[in-house]
């Protein structure tokens, strides 16, 4: 007859929660587990057994009363540091979202949107296609293992206490937003470029002609050179996501304190 004594009892089950709830904040937040199509009762049996093989791994849990203040605050921060992992890594794949709507507006693609799943909203269909191409390359790369490790290691880089994220560490992640930005800069700034050219071509002609029905001939010109452009872009796509995943470990690392 197993017996246990309340202080133990209490040990016990803090060093199962307060990691069950990071690691289920992260989740939720995290492209690829936390997409919507992804139903949340796989994602709560994913999260209780990633909490019960990695609790025999993880550092000492304070002995901190759950239900106290201080307990709370410990949630809390949980919760805070799981999210913004998540976060981090769901503002990587969001570049490839914006590359792909600067793309589409500039084919003339814009009003071709469709519900990504993963977010909820209305993305044009070349972000949606980005969004594809960009987890699929993620899921090669290995990505989703290296998330799964930086969550482990995030316990001994930031153990579980009543410590945690600091208005210094919510302000780079802030910051992060102009890696996002550029990123997508980078992914849109050739096929974008090249359909300016193609744009400025079609006011030319159309100057030269006026006769010349350019709605009738341009468009359909247009949107087939930007396939033409998006295929021969696709070979550059794959150093820019190792770019921001690398990007974004390192953030993670440096609000973790490693």
């Amino acid at each position: 007859m197993f017996s246990f004594t309340e202080t133990e009892l209490i040990a016990l089950v803090v060093s199962f929660v307060w990691p069950f709830v990071r690691i289920s904040a992260m989740l939720l937040a995290a492209p690829i587990f936390g997409a919507g199509t992804v139903p949340v009762r796989i994602r709560l049996v994913f999260a209780l057994v990633l909490a019960l093989l990695i609790m025999p791994l993880l550092p000492e849990v304070p002995s901190v009363q759950p239900l106290s203040m201080e307990g709370l605050v410990v949630t809390v921060q949980q919760v805070l540091i799981g999210l913004t992992m998540g976060f981090i890594f769901q503002m990587v794949l969001s570049a490839l979202t914006m590359a792909g709507e600067s793309i589409a507006l500039s084919m003339g693609l814009g009003y071709a949107s469709m519900v990504d799943p993963a977010m909820g909203v209305q993305v044009p269909v070349v972000s949606q296609f980005f969004m594809i191409m960009g987890t699929l390359m993620f899921l090669a790369m290995n990505g989703h293992i290296a998330l799964l490790d930086m969550l482990l290691q995030s316990f001994y880089l930031m153990p579980v206490g009543v410590e945690g994220l600091t208005r210094v560490d919510f302000w780079q992640v802030v910051s992060f937003g102009s890696t996002m930005y550029v990123g997508a800069l980078l992914v849109g700034l050739p096929v974008v470029a090249a359909m300016l050219m193609v744009n400025l071509s079609m006011g030319v002609i159309t100057r030269a002609a006026p006769q010349l029905n350019i709605f009738a001939v341009g468009f359909p010109m247009m949107i087939m050179l930007g396939f033409v452009l998006i295929m021969l872009n696709l070979p550059t796509l794959e150093p820019r996501i190792r770019d921001l995943a690398m990007a974004g470990f390192g953030l993670i690392q440096r609000i973790l304190g490693g």
